[in-house]
């Protein structure tokens, strides 16, 4: 007899909701509560409690945990972190405020940088200097960097950041800094951008570094709280966070370098979507994430989504490059945007609805929580317009205030004369236009059409806005997948453990050093592996290359995928060949007679990651009774339809539910709309394909279905 194989558990904390799924021996359980602001772990263990009830296991039955967090970003966002000092080269402690001079904005007179995360009076320049190829100029001045030390002492900093210039080519004074600290403030969080941005461009470097000493004694004081708490009682499983790129990390690497996190809970929606594309054979996908606080859009090509390694926080003008605070880690590339279950609606100087990118947030959440809240949300306004049961919202653990929700719509209907329904239509047209609009603009910029590809949503309220958000965007086919509402903590469970590094070393192809190559590639996976490791036990790991390339004079570079082996002088025509063949699919040409650069190496670490299940048989379609009726406004129709509900849990594989419909569960709510019909997958997922229209009447898309293999590819 085999032994019983321990539980997986994923914990996703969201600005309104905590999120938990608990996969045990096939079968899978979710739970999701109000985030506790104040202290988050409470909210943490509360949903894990619950789930572990409903599962009926104990906390030694637990394997695993994994956990996800928009806590770090939030700090940035909200500018709640740590007094922040930073040591620089002695002139340069300007570079994280002068930027790289240009306007992100090019009309806007009034124009308003996003302020430094340090600021001026807290950065403080050391004598010392190093070349780009990593020489010692300047000796680092050790009286001058003691003066410095007294006064960080002085001011009661409470994280220092520390970034010289070339340090990425040579670390030695930045680390005898680290010491010179160590040996007079002990404890203090230090952080080297030697060490968390190993790249050339000082002012993403130093941004990074900043901001990774701003969040660390947060973040270190959330986690060492929650693995305390954890312990108390009685799980003695490991803890393991997700990183921004997708994989997993240990609890140490997380809290050394906890600026990797920032975009941890959406990664974890990122690789949800990907496993489903990667079941259903997808090869175009748009991944939509609706959860109480913001909107994510991601796009995934062949079960991959698209990844970076810059990515901007705290933008201050919507949609728009330049105008956050940069950091250089590993990032799943995708769209944010405040658009909610808790976005605020206003009403804006020019008479307009607007919606975001402020959230009403858990405490005190939307007025239809009946928590205090007042102002009018995009809950409040699904809610009037029918598309929720105010009895069930959450399984019937809350309850919604229908008549709090009127009276805060109410509010947009007096200041532009509207009813009721077209106050809070206006709303939910509003915010899914903003939805749809950044989609397009974030497929644009990535030269990708939208048209063919299926939208997958999932989030506590992706559902109830997919359809819509499909027509605006000319999606004909949706997906709904099984815990919808939970999606990124069930996305943390499919994740590998791995982890990234880039290192940057300057080559020319013309004169390439395979020897420094292997050495820097050999360090890197030795740091990586001793990471994955930890998490992995003896599984086999395995390692992904690349490096970011360019012709010489260009200020920009490629990504250019490369073998995984010990390199040689003449495998510079390699490199060549596969460079050439990615800036061709770029840009449809090469520039010949032109040196070619290496700037950095990038090396992933990874573990297996979980095989998808094969598809399943062939699915008879059937007509299941509803278990209700509601009205439903239709923003097309302009007016309430009579909408039939289901109950997701009583509907089999196979069953073909027509629009205008409403199939609910415990944490979200899809909408049929009168132009789609839904049909119901062999792994239990909700397929909303569009109607096609002949003569100026819509045919059902499933009814000249023979079998759910035509139904469903």
């Amino acid at each position: 007899m085999q032994p019983r194989q321990k539980a997986r558990l994923g914990v996703d904390i969201g600005g309104t909701f905590t999120d938990v799924a608990l996969e045990s021996e096939g079968r899978r359980f979710s739970a999701k509560v109000l985030t506790t602001a104040s202290a988050p772990e409470r909210g943490v263990l509360q949903a894990i409690a619950r789930v572990l009830d409903e599962a009926r296991l104990r906390p030694a039955d637990l394997g695993i945990i994994i956990h996800g967090t928009t806590l770090a970003t939030n700090a940035l966002i909200e500018r709640k972190g740590a007094r922040t000092a930073l040591i620089t080269t002695e002139g340069f402690r300007d570079t994280i405020e002068i930027r790289h001079e240009n306007r992100f904005e090019q009309y806007d007179v009034n124009i308003d940088l996003p302020p430094p995360l340090v600021p001026r009076r807290w950065r403080f320049g050391v004598a010392e200097r190093i070349d780009a190829r990593g020489r010692v100029v300047t000796p680092l001045d050790e009286g001058d960097a003691g003066r410095v030390i007294g006064e960080i002492e002085r001011q009661g900093i409470e994280a220092v950041a520390v970034g010289f210039l070339h340090s990425f080519t040579n670390p030695e004074h930045e680390r005898r800094i680290a010491e010179l600290l160590a040996a007079r403030l002990p404890g203090l969080p230090v952080t080297l951008s030697s060490e968390v941005s190993p790249e050339m461009r000082e002012y993403e470097r130093f941004s990074t570094a900043c901001a990774n000493a701003y969040i660390q004694p947060l973040m270190a004081r959330y986690l060492g709280n929650l693995e305390r708490d954890l312990e108390a009682a009685g799980f003695a499983c490991p803890l393991f966070l997700m990183l921004s790129g997708g994989g997993l990390t240990t609890i140490e690497t997380a809290i050394r370098f906890p600026v990797r996190l920032v975009e941890s809970g959406p990664a974890g929606g990122a690789i949800f979507a990907s496993h489903i594309a990667r079941q259903r054979s997808l090869d175009e996908v748009l991944s939509f994430d609706m959860g109480g606080t913001t909107a994510k859009i991601c796009l995934i090509d062949k079960a991959r989504p698209q990844t970076n390694r810059v990515f901007e926080v705290a933008r201050i003008y919507r949609f728009k490059k330049g105008s956050g605070i940069p950091l250089r880690i590993p990032v799943i590339e995708m769209v944010e945007i405040g658009a909610g279950g808790g976005s605020i609606a206003r009403v804006d100087q020019m008479g307009r609805i607007a919606v975001g990118p402020e959230s009403a947030g858990s405490e005190p959440g939307p007025a239809s929580y009946g928590r205090g809240g007042t102002a009018p949300t995009v809950t409040d306004a699904d809610l009037a317009l029918g598309r929720i049961d105010p009895a069930a919202f959450s399984g019937g653990k809350l309850p919604l205030d229908t008549a709090a929700a009127a009276a805060a719509i109410g509010t947009i209907g007096e200041r532009l004369e509207l009813p009721l329904e077209l106050a809070a239509v206006g709303i939910s047209e509003m915010v899914d236009e903003n939805m749809a609009n950044a989609a397009r603009v974030h497929a644009i910029e990535s030269g990708k059409d939208l048209r063919r590809r299926t939208l997958i949503a999932f989030g506590g309220a992706a559902p109830l806005h997919a359809a819509r958000v499909a027509e605006k965007l000319g999606i004909d086919r949706v997906l709904v997948p099984a815990n919808a509402g939970v999606g990124s903590a069930v996305g943390f469970l499919r994740a590998p453990v791995a982890y990234e590094i880039v290192r940057t070393n300057l080559q020319r192809l013309s004169a390439f050093d395979a020897a420094t190559a292997n050495r820097i590639l050999g360090e890197m996976r030795s740091e990586a592996e001793a990471i994955v490791r930890r998490g992995a036990g003896d599984a086999p790991l395995a390692e992904t290359r690349s490096a970011f390339m360019r012709y010489r004079g260009q200020g920009h570079e490629i990504p250019v995928a490369l073998p995984v082996r010990r390199y040689a002088a003449e495998d510079a025509r390699l490199l060549l060949a596969a460079f050439e063949a990615a800036y061709r699919t770029l840009y449809k040409r090469t520039i010949p007679g032109v040196d070619v650069e290496i700037l950095s190496w990038v090396l992933t670490l990874s573990a297996p990651v979980e095989a998808a299940e094969d598809a399943p048989a062939a699915l008879a379609p059937s007509a299941p009774a509803p278990a209700g009726r509601r009205r439903i406004f239709d923003p097309v129709a302009g007016e309430f339809l009579d909408a039939a509900v289901y109950l997701r849990r009583d509907l089999p594989p196979g069953a073909v539910v027509g629009g205008p419909a409403v199939i609910a569960e415990d944490e979200t709510s899809t909408i049929v709309s009168p132009r789609f019909e839904a049909m119901i997958d062999g792994f239990g997922y909700i397929e909303l394909r569009r109607r096609t229209e002949a003569g100026g009447v819509l045919t059902s898309s499933y009814r000249d279905a023979r079998d759910a293999g035509r139904g469903l590819r």
